[in-house]
């Protein structure tokens, strides 16, 4: 299976633009957001764009989580979301609270994760610990996302 995960979109709708263009040139099968998408206008942006499937958790930018919820049909929930995928276990939250702890255990395969803004992929153990860096640029001038093939547990980070 191929992933794309994404955080802290902050609203910037020409990278959200970027992201789908790129997504429509190389499909993926799920996108996973991290947090920080801010409001439901890029949300549903992002949401009326995809050829896959979606779902995501909030971040602590996420001001009006009606509207987020509304716009996403409840794909969007409370971090931290752990849940099963092709087989494959996912920790998926916005603020990297416990993430060596959680990868130390052992307990899952994949632990995604934003707030910070810089990407970062490394492994403990079996556990891939993926932060997709900052879609939006604002704070480093850096737009990224992260694109898993959960099959070779192989983790790229891409720039627009």
């Amino acid at each position: 299976m191929i992933v794309a995960v994404i955080s802290d979109s902050h609203d910037n709708l020409r990278k959200v633009e970027e992201l789908l263009n790129f997504l429509h040139k190389n499909p993926v099968d799920l996108v996973i957001h991290c947090g920080d998408i801010v409001s439901p206008f890029t949300l549903k942006l992002l949401l009326e764009g995809l050829n896959s499937d979606f779902f995501g958790v909030f971040g602590n930018n996420d001001g009006e989580v009606a509207g987020l919820l509304k716009v996403s049909g409840g794909l969007m929930e409370k971090p931290p979301l752990l849940k099963e995928i092709g087989g494959l276990k996912f920790a998926v939250m916005h603020e990297p609270l416990f993430v060596d702890s959680l990868a130390s255990s052992g307990d899952f395969d994949f632990i995604l994760y934003g707030h910070t803004h810089q990407a970062e992929s490394y492994s403990v153990g079996n556990t891939k610990v993926v932060n997709p860096g900052e879609l939006c640029g604002y704070l480093t001038g850096k737009s990224s996302f992260a694109i898993l093939n959960t099959t070779q547990k192989e983790v790229e980070i891409v720039k627009l």
